[in-house]
């Protein structure tokens, strides 16, 4: 249980005679509120972007010295850790016994300095300076983050000549500096500069763009994983969280995904990974030598073998992304007239679609209970009160008689994904529904955003065909592939859907 202190702060006034304890009181006073705030409300550990961050390396002739870099550091008791300067330790075989993991170690030290002693009156004298330092120890024993900060580790073989720097850092070899235990302190916002961060954010915008193409485009299941990754950092950015504690996890997490990329086009993109282009993005990609000397030159290094990578696939895919921004200046929604002609047509929805002059291509179709096509498009009802199949044959107000299956729910919801869409465009789905039982109205969301609600009005209980249109609109068509869901406004009110047919014009 944390020791429960009380504070008192000196109150000075007119008369108060001082004395040294009231003085050294004030200071523990400041000391002890700076080490319950840092306790409280900073994780232990290692401030890394703060001086070198207390890496410890391999001395360059390859022996057994290690060399700890300046930085700074907070103890479980709150206390500042701050080597000022670099240290060299020695590793001794002989104090261990072998083979054992041994520890490096950072704590907290203080100490009277400053002595001095008046000859007048020698009863006046002591030290003028408390000097708080930090010790720095390799040793068997495992740190208490309490007391201590733990700066690596290594496991020592028996005859051990030499100690390196890992190789791998995720996996270090016997005799190998291990960095995965170092704690890292809890710090509030980012320390990357401005300009850093504008160009870390240019650089995701452009990533995202070229991933989107090649996972939902060109189906490269990779290339999801890759554009997930990005999406995640960017949220990150934008959300201050991003700076030097983490960047370089960040990005070899990332450039790991696109070594698995790589290797999935190689395999199964044989075409697309012979291209030019395609040879310019791995050499980038590859090219980068993670480590954990974690300095400005990796960064830089690392940002631009990244924005040479995006480059190389943005020219592969030029004519796809450039089609897929293009911005249209014919108005796209249909005319109330071209709606009523949709509604009552009896004849199939084909390839491309002609209304009152107005063209349109079938972009995706969705054929309710037909497994593979409900498999594809990942139709799912979930949360319903109730559902059912439906085989209908029945008449448009034409006359016309069309037999068709389909499925009505009541409550829930209902989602499915269109595909093939070009972006940033309108997509019209056209719906066959059972009009009996219109009169309903649905909340609609695309990829997650909130789009206007599809309302049915009214009802027809001798032509019951109706083929019901509904416009998303460019902003929220901005990705190849639409996850669409429905739900009903009225809980009591059940929905039916038996084709949905997708259009763009043309």
């Amino acid at each position: 249980m944390a020791e429960r202190t009380i504070f008192k702060r000196l109150n000075f006034f007119r008369g108060f005679l001082t004395t040294e304890e009231d003085w050294n009181d004030g200071e523990r006073y400041h000391v002890g509120k700076r080490m319950l705030h840092s306790q409280a409300l900073h994780a232990p550990g290692v401030v890394s972007q703060h001086m070198d961050g207390l890496l410890v390396r391999q001395r360059g002739r390859g022996d057994l010295n290690v060399e700890i870099s300046a930085g700074y550091a907070i103890d479980g008791q709150g206390r500042d850790l701050l080597l000022p300067e670099p240290v060299i330790k020695a590793i001794n075989p002989g104090d261990f016994r072998l083979p054992q993991t041994v520890y490096v170690i950072l704590s907290y030290t203080e100490e009277p300095s400053d002595f001095v002693a008046y000859k007048e009156n020698l009863q006046f004298k002591g030290h003028k300076r408390i000097q708080e330092g930090v010790k720095v120890e390799i040793t068997a024993r495992e740190p208490d983050i309490a007391q201590e900060v733990e700066l690596g580790r290594i496991q020592l073989d028996k005859g051990v000549k030499a100690v390196k720097d890992a190789l791998d850092p995720a996996t270090p070899h016997p005799n190998e500096i291990d960095l995965r235990f170092v704690p890292q302190a809890g710090v509030a916002g980012s320390f990357m500069r401005p300009s850093e961060r504008t160009d870390m954010a240019e650089l995701l915008a452009s990533k995202m763009s070229v991933y989107t193409h090649m996972a939902h485009v060109l189906k490269i299941s990779m290339a999801l994983d890759v554009l997930h990754a990005t999406i995640t950092i960017d949220m990150l950015l934008v959300a201050g969280l991003v700076d030097y504690r983490n960047i370089f996890a960040l990005m070899g997490n990332l450039i790991a995904l696109q070594r698995s990329l790589i290797l999935d086009v190689e395999r199964d993109h044989v075409e697309l990974s012979q291209s030019k282009e395609f040879g310019t993005y791995k050499w980038n990609v590859e090219s980068v030598k993670l480590d954990r000397r974690h300095s400005k030159e990796l960064l830089v290094d690392i940002m631009t073998t990244q924005r040479n990578a995006t480059e190389a696939l943005k020219s592969l895919f030029a004519q796809a992304l450039r089609q897929r921004t293009k911005s249209r200046t014919t108005p796209e929604i249909p005319t109330e007239l071209i709606w009523d002609k949709i509604k009552v047509r009896s004849e199939d929805f084909g390839e491309t679609l002609s209304v009152e002059g107005r063209d349109f291509k079938r972009v995706d179709l969705l054929d309710i209970f037909d497994e593979a096509s409900e498999k594809k498009h990942h139709f799912a009802i979930a949360d319903e009160k109730d559902r059912y199949r439906s085989r209908q044959r029945l008449k448009y107000p034409d006359g016309v008689l069309v037999e068709d299956v389909g499925v009505h729910y009541e409550g829930g919801n209902c989602t499915f994904e269109v595909f093939n869409i070009e972006a940033n465009r309108d997509v019209i789905l056209v719906t066959r529904i059972d009009y009996v039982r219109g009169d309903y109205e649905c909340e609609v969301h695309v990829n997650g955003r909130k789009a206007q609600n599809l309302q049915v009005p009214g009802n027809d209980m001798k032509f019951r065909w109706r083929n019901w249109p509904y416009v998303i609109p460019a902003e929220l068509a901005s990705e190849p592939v639409l996850r669409v869901t429905l739900t009903p406004i009225k809980q009591d009110r059940d929905v039916n859907l038996f084709k949905v047919w997708a259009y763009q014009a043309v």
